[in-house]
C-alpha cells in the first residue's frame, strides 16, 4: 500500500475501509475515496487502455476535467477521479478493443427543479468564497456551488503558509487553514446557501444556469453571476508526454495532501513558477525524492524563498534546462533534458537522463472562463474574480472577490458602504511579481539574541512584521513589498521563525556561549528525522553547504506544526545557516540525444491521439479553421471537449509562422462537463444490475 500514514503537517483520518476489485484483483480504499486514488494507493497507475493504439493511460488532470482516468465501475464508464468507491465496487480497465457493458435505461420522469436567486457564484475557491461572504453581509441571496466535496478550491490541497498580509488575508496561516476559516464564515449569513458536489453544466440562453447536484439537476436563475471558477493548468507537447506518471502539479497535490497518497518514489518536475517549486516542497513533506526541478527561463518565475527552500534541502533547481523527452515502456521510467540557449533551443552535448516515476508538469494556469463568456451571450450580469479573471496568489483572490461583490451590489441596487480604496491598492500589491532581490545584509549590532532574515526578495509579505512582540522586525518601507530587517530587541520567542511562509528566519543566540551560538531553524519536513545529538548538514540561504553541527534540541510546536532545530556553530557561520539539507543533489547521466530528429510522434491532442506530425501536415496545407482541423485529425473532439490540446494548437501555428488572429477559433461546446443525459428532463436511467447510468459523453 503506498498511504501516507506520518506527515509533518497533515494528520490521517480514521476512516472505514472498504473492498473492492480491480480487474478480478481485491483492492482496498478508504471510505468517500476516489477510485484513483484508491487505484494508486494499491499501486495501481494504468487505468484504460486507449481505443487507437492500445496505448496505457493513467491519471492527468484529476480534476474531472479530462477523461485520462475512466475506468468501468460496476458496468459503467466514469471518470475515476471524481466517482467514489463503493463497497464492493467492480472496476475494470477500459480497454479500447472490447466492448462497453450493454446499458438498459428505465425511465421515470421527474420535475427538474428551478430556483431563484439574486447572486450565483461558481466556484467555491477563495475568491468565490470572499465574495459570498460580502453579499451575505447584506443578506444578499447568494448561493455558491463547487464540484468538489469541500469547499476552498486549491487552498484544500496547499499545506505551506501562505504570503501577503496578515491582517487582510490570513498570511503566515497555511492553505488548509485559510479555506476552513472561508468556508466558516459562510454559516454566519443565513441568505447564503452552498452547495458543494455541485457542478455547473452550462449557461442557457434564457437566462438559466443548468447545475448538477449530485445526481439532481436544477434550473437557477439568477439575477447577477459570479465566475470564481479558477485555472486549470496547462500542458506541454514532448516525446512521451502521455506516459503514466506524467501528469500535472494539481493532480499530485490532490492525492498527496488531500488523499495522503504516495504516487512516486523518485519525482521530476517541469517549471519553476510557484505551482512547480511548492509540488517539490509538497513531495519533500510526503516523503518522496525529488530528482529535480527545470525552467527554461534563467530564473525560477515563483518566489525566490520557495526555490531556496527547496536548494536547501538538496534539491537541484536547473534553470536555462528543457525536457527533451520522457521513456518508458507501461509507465514513466526516465527523463531527459538538456541545457537551451537564448531561444530556447536545446544545446547538443548538455543532454543528461533521470531515472524517475513521476513527472509534473508546471508550466503555467490558463483562466477558466466559459460560463462567463456564455452568460455574456446570454445577456445576464456577468461577473468574473479570482485566477478566472486573472492568474495570481490565493491572497489576491480573497480581494478580487470582494471588490467583485460589490460589483454585483451596485447592479442589483443594493446600498453599500463604497468600496475602501485600499482594496484596491492592496490587490495590485498581491497580483505583483516578484521585484530586485537585495544581497544579504551585514549585521550591524551586537545583540546577544537576534532573528536573520533570510528573504532578500521583494513580494508581499508581512507575518514575521506583524507577529513581532517587541515590533522590532520592520519593512523598508510603508509597501509590504519591501523586504524586512531587525531594528530593536529580541526575545527569543521564536514567533517570527513559526509565521514565516518562506522558512526564511533563524535565530542566532550567544545568551548560553559567547563563543559558540547556537541557530535555531524552522523545519517541516517530518517528525523523528532529526534528533538531539544528530549530526545534521547546514546550508546557506542559497543551499550553500555549510559543513555539519549538531543538533543541541528539537522544539515541536504542534499547534504551528513546524519544528525548531537548534543547533552549535561558531559566529562565523551563525549568521549564513538557513536550513538543513536532506540529501545529497543527482547527477544525471550523460545521454547523448538525437537532438535533430524530428518530434512529429509527440501526442497533442491526448483524448484522440493525435499527434504533432498530423498537425503540421494539415497546417502546412493551408488549414487556418480549429474547427476543420477537428474535423479532419479528431484533435480537440475529445472528451475534455479541447481543455487540453486548445493552447498547444495554438501554439503550433506559432511555430509554423502562422499568426493566431487567422486561426478560427473552436466552436465552443453547449455543455462543458459531462452528464448524465437523463438528468435534463428529470429522467432517471439505471442498468440492468439496478444500478445509476452515471455518465454520458458529450
Amino acid at each position: 500500500m503506498e498511504r501516507i500514514t506520518e506527515h509533518p503537517v497533515l494528520q490521517p483520518e480514521e476512516r472505514k475501509t472498504l473492498s473492492f476489485t480491480f480487474d478480478a484483483k481485491p483492492c482496498s480504499a478508504l471510505e468517500g475515496e476516489a477510485i484513483s486514488s484508491a487505484l494508486y494507493a494499491n499501486g495501481i497507475k494504468i487505468f484504460s487502455r486507449h481505443k487507437k493504439d492500445n496505448s496505457p493511460q493513467g491519471i492527468f488532470c484529476a480534476n474531472g476535467q479530462c477523461a485520462q482516468c475512466s475506468v468501468i465501475a460496476d458496468g459503467l464508464t466514469v471518470k475515476s477521479c471524481v466517482t467514489p468507491v463503493r463497497e464492493g465496487m467492480k472496476v475494470e480497465t477500459m480497454k479500447g478493443t472490447a466492448r462497453l457493458p450493454r446499458v438498459a435505461c428505465v425511465q421515470e420522469f421527474g420535475r427538474v427543479e428551478e430556483l431563484d436567486v439574486d447572486a450565483l457564484i461558481i466556484g467555491g475557491g477563495p475568491s468565490g468564497l470572499a465574495a459570498a461572504a460580502e453579499l451575505g453581509k447584506l443578506n444578499v441571496s447568494t448561493l455558491i456551488i463547487d464540484d468538489k466535496d469541500r469547499f476552498g478550491g486549491k487552498l484544500v490541497l496547499q499545506t505551506h503558509k501562505f504570503f501577503g498580509s496578515v491582517e487582510d488575508c490570513y498570511a503566515g496561516t497555511r492553505g488548509i487553514d485559510i479555506g476552513e476559516k472561508l468556508e466558516e464564515q459562510l454559516k454566519e449569513y443565513p441568505s447564503v446557501k452552498a452547495w458543494a458536489n455541485a457542478t455547473c453544466l452550462a449557461v442557457f440562453s434564457d437566462r438559466k444556469v443548468g447545475i448538477l447536484r449530485g445526481d439532481k439537476y436544477c434550473l437557477v436563475r439568477p439575477k447577477a453571476v459570479i465566475s470564481a471558477t479558477g485555472a486549470r493548468e496547462k500542458s506541454l507537447a514532448f516525446p512521451g508526454n502521455t506516459l503514466p506518471g506524467v501528469y500535472g502539479a494539481g493532480a499530485f497535490q490532490t492525492l498527496v495532501n488531500r488523499d495522503l497518497v504516495r504516487p512516486a518514489k523518485r519525482l521530476f518536475i517541469v517549471g519553476g513558477g510557484n505551482v512547480g517549486l511548492i509540488a517539490a516542497y509538497h513531495a519533500a513533506q510526503a516523503g518522496i525524492k525529488v530528482v529535480g526541478l527545470i525552467e527554461a527561463q534563467a530564473r525560477c518565475g515563483g518566489y525566490k524563498v520557495h526555490e531556496d527552500k527547496i536548494k536547501r534541502l538538496g534539491i537541484p533547481v536547473y534553470t536555462r534546462h528543457t525536457i527533451l523527452r520522457a521513456d518508458g515502456k507501461e509507465g514513466l521510467e526516465s527523463v531527459t533534458i538538456a541545457a537551451v540557449d537564448e531561444k530556447f533551443r536545446p544545446l547538443p552535448g548538455t543532454e543528461k537522463t533521470f531515472k524517475a516515476d513521476t513527472l509534473l508538469i508546471a508550466v503555467g494556469l490558463s483562466s477558466v472562463d466559459e460560463f462567463h463568456a456564455q452568460a455574456r451571450e446570454a445577456g445576464m450580469e456577468s461577473f468574473v474574480c479570482g485566477d478566472a479573471e486573472e492568474i495570481a496568489e490565493a491572497s489576491a483572490a480573497m480581494f478580487s472577490g470582494k471588490i467583485t461583490a460589490h460589483k454585483v451590489l451596485k447592479t442589483l441596487g443594493v446600498m453599500a458602504a463604497p468600496v475602501p480604496e485600499f482594496w484596491f491598492d492592496r490587490l495590485e500589491v498581491l497580483k505583483s511579481r516578484p521585484g530586485e532581490t537585495r544581497t544579504p545584509a551585514r549585521k550591524d549590532h551586537d545583540k546577544p539574541v537576534y532573528p536573520v532574515l533570510h528573504c532578500r526578495q521583494e513580494i508581499p509579505c508581512n507575518p514575521c512584521v506583524t507577529v513581532c512582540p517587541k515590533k522590532s522586525i520592520k519593512l523598508s518601507g510603508e509597501s509590504i513589498m519591501n523586504t524586512p530587517h531587525f531594528a530593536g530587541d529580541c526575545i527569543g520567542c521564536f514567533k517570527c521563525l513559526l509565521i514565516c511562509p518562506g522558512l526564511a528566519v533563524t535565530l542566532v543566540d550567544y545568551r548560553k556561549d559567547a563563543k559558540y551560538p547556537s541557530v535555531a531553524v524552522p523545519f517541516e519536513i517530518g517528525r523523528g528525522l532529526v534528533k538531539k545529538g544528530d549530526k545534521v548538514s547546514l546550508t546557506g540561504w542559497e543551499g550553500a553547504d555549510l559543513g555539519e553541527a549538531e543538533v543541541l534540541d528539537v522544539k515541536d510546536f504542534k499547534a504551528e506544526n513546524t519544528l525548531i532545530i537548534i543547533v552549535k556553530t561558531s559566529p562565523e557561520k551563525a549568521d549564513l545557516i538557513a536550513s538543513l539539507r536532506l540529501y545529497p543533489a543527482e547527477e544525471g547521466v550523460k545521454s547523448p540525444a538525437d537532438l535533430a530528429r524530428a518530434d512529429d510522434e509527440t501526442v497533442i491532442c491526448r483524448c484522440e491521439r493525435v499527434t504533432l506530425g498530423e498537425i503540421r501536415r494539415a497546417i502546412r496545407a493551408g488549414m487556418r479553421d480549429l474547427n476543420q482541423l477537428k474535423a479532419v485529425t479528431r484533435a480537440g473532439m475529445g472528451a475534455c471537449g479541447a481543455k487540453t490540446c486548445s493552447a498547444m494548437l495554438l501554439n503550433i501555428f506559432r511555430s509554423e509562422g502562422v499568426d493566431p488572429k487567422e486561426v478560427t477559433a473552436f466552436t465552443k461546446r453547449p455543455l462543458f462537463v459531462e452528464a448524465p443525459l437523463g438528468v435534463f428532463s428529470g429522467v432517471k436511467c439505471q442498468t440492468e444490475a439496478d444500478e445509476k447510468a452515471s455518465w454520458s459523453g458529450f
